[in-house]
């Protein structure tokens, strides 16, 4: 309604209208993917280095039974001595420390964290490295990031092991992220999802150390976990993201460090803004460390921008976080990004999260991640040089792997 020219200001939702929208959402996703949710979880929100290395260091020292952690990226810089010492000084008292690391992300761990580890009784595992693989399974990597600790405490979300993730995104040597802590029954989830990768690398899946406790409901947030694996044809990370947003009323957040969408989800997108949805996407700038997935994301920028949607490029840093906030009730946060290779090629893991004061914390970052971006206007966009187009065209042959 207009009043005098000025758009009426629509009124507030009530607490009863916020909870059935959580619980349509909660359903659908319960029912179209199969995984339930569960209630009563934790959630505290990590942002950057400075916050999350210290919780998931501190955790690892207190562990007192059992940890377990998967990365895709291991490479190097005192962060990533503080880890290996951290793991190896655990399982020197005893406690079962099992790592795993992905074949081709951490190939550039250095040799003497591995030994460190290894004379100290840390389990290290490889999942697909390159060198015993056919070239079909080469293509599909291990990018989850989960550690869990005494089977009560768990973190994921996108940071890897390596001096680019320490600090305060301050500048382009520090990297801007978001990792997740969790306590409740979701860390079950998180569990699963290391087991999965564990057992195709291991034989033993469990031990007498495993004390497969009850959860306590520590908060108040309702989690869905879910697992993406390689496949042939549609799979659930593609279909959490499409009902999160075919689901999205008022406003679609995405902040991603990696955008190279097939053609359908760029579909999605534009029908989403286009049905009044404020559609908003965070991209990285003149940082990145995958120019020709940038390249590739950048050849669907005109037909986003015809359709209505927000188009932003990070400026500080290299933007690696992977989140998605729907209409303030809704987040989805882990180690999926907007590409075909995080929805067709890898394994990932997502939380999906019904909690608006946990998204509130997520759209509060949003915001001040705005701040320092700039916007890609559509006339200026349309005049952008012919090398620049060539390069998006020349990208195209190899799109599906990016």
């Amino acid at each position: 309604m207009i009043l005098d020219g000025i758009p009426a200001v629509p009124a507030r939702d009530t607490a009863s209208d916020v909870e059935a929208r959580k619980q349509r959402l909660r359903r659908r996703l319960e029912r179209l993917i199969g995984v339930a949710a569960t209630e009563g979880n934790e959630l505290v929100r990590l942002r950057n280095g400075d916050e999350i290395f210290p919780a998931m260091l501190g955790a690892i020292r207190s562990a007192r039974h059992t940890i377990d952690m998967m990365t895709f990226v291991y490479w190097r810089g005192q962060i990533a001595h503080d880890f290996a010492e951290a793991l190896a000084d655990r399982a020197r008292a005893g406690v079962r420390v099992r790592l795993l690391l992905d074949g081709f992300g951490a190939q550039r761990i250095e040799g003497r964290l591995l030994d460190l580890m290894d004379s100290a009784g840390v389990q290290v595992s490889w999942f697909r490295r390159p060198v015993w693989l056919s070239p079909f399974k080469q293509n599909h990597r291990c990018h989850r990031k989960a550690l869990i600790v005494d089977e009560h405490t768990a973190f994921t979300g996108g940071v890897g092991i390596a001096e680019e993730w320490c600090g305060d995104a301050g500048g382009p040597g520090e990297w801007r992220d978001t990792h997740v802590q969790v306590r409740g029954p979701a860390v079950d989830g998180i569990a699963a999802a290391f087991a999965q990768n564990w057992a195709e690398c291991h034989e033993e899946l469990f031990d007498d150390r495993d004390r497969f406790t009850e959860h306590p409901q520590p908060g108040s947030s309702v989690v869905q976990v879910v697992r993406g694996s390689a496949s042939i044809g549609w799979q659930d990370m593609q279909t959490l993201i499409r009902v999160m947003l075919t689901s999205a009323e008022e406003r679609f957040r995405l902040a991603t460090a990696y955008f190279a969408p097939d053609p359908y989800f760029v579909g999605l997108l534009c029908e989403t803004a286009r049905r009044g949805v404020r559609t908003e996407i965070l991209l990285p700038g003149p940082h990145t460390d995958q120019r020709a997935c940038q390249l590739a994301g950048q050849h669907h920028y005109t037909r986003l921008l015809r359709a209505g949607v927000r188009i932003r490029q990070y400026q500080p840093t290299m933007m690696h976080a992977k989140i998605i906030t729907v209409d303030s009730v809704a987040s989805l946060i882990g180690s999926t990004n907007f590409n075909r290779r995080s929805m067709d090629h890898d394994e990932e893991v997502m939380l999906a999260v019904l909690d608006e004061k946990f998204t509130a914390s997520l759209d509060r970052d949003y915001d001040a991640d705005l701040e320092r971006s700039v916007d890609i206007d559509l006339t200026r966009w349309r005049r952008r040089a012919v090398l620049q187009r060539a390069k998006e065209t020349m990208v195209m042959p190899v799109r599906r792997f990016l």
